[in-house]
């Protein structure tokens, strides 16, 4: 039969995991969100805390994925000039690692930066030439103590 993988012969260890991933922008975008100009608000702030909902909700959208006992998420942002990279560091003590929660908390934190500046990103026909993510990663996985 397949389905989840059964880990409940595992043992609970701590793991962390570290993914990262970029954002690019254009020049007005950038300027709003460094001056806190972007009409829905600030917009790192709201990235942070879609990155947070989206590590704890991560089970909810992989069906494989197991839902585990996340006891830390940290989301660091980094100006690249012409965009953001992303990091987000996922900590739980479990059976299984947490790839793919810090991988889900990348991608929801650089969606809502998208969001928050899509009516600045849009060109004369509603289309977004310069605005790409990219290199969604994982930085670094850790497992045991």
């Amino acid at each position: 039969m397949k389905g989840m993988i059964d880990i409940s012969g595992k043992k609970e260890v701590p793991r962390e995991a570290v993914a990262a991933g970029s954002i690019f922008l254009g020049e007005s975008s950038m300027r709003a969100i460094r001056s806190g100009e972007v009409r829905k608000g600030d917009v790192l702030m709201a990235a942070r805390i879609a990155a947070i909902q989206a590590v704890k909700a991560t089970p909810d959208m992989l069906a494989f994925c197991h839902p585990l006992p996340i006891e830390g998420v940290e989301v660091d942002f980094d100006d690249l000039g012409e965009g953001f990279e992303c990091r987000c560091m996922v900590k739980a003590r479990y059976r299984t690692g947490v790839e793919m929660e810090a991988l889900t908390g990348v991608s929801l934190a650089l969606l809502t930066i998208w969001d928050m500046v899509k009516y600045l990103e849009k060109d004369d026909d509603g289309q977004y030439p310069g605005t790409r993510i990219a290199d969604i990663r994982v930085v670094s996985k850790r497992k045991g103590d």
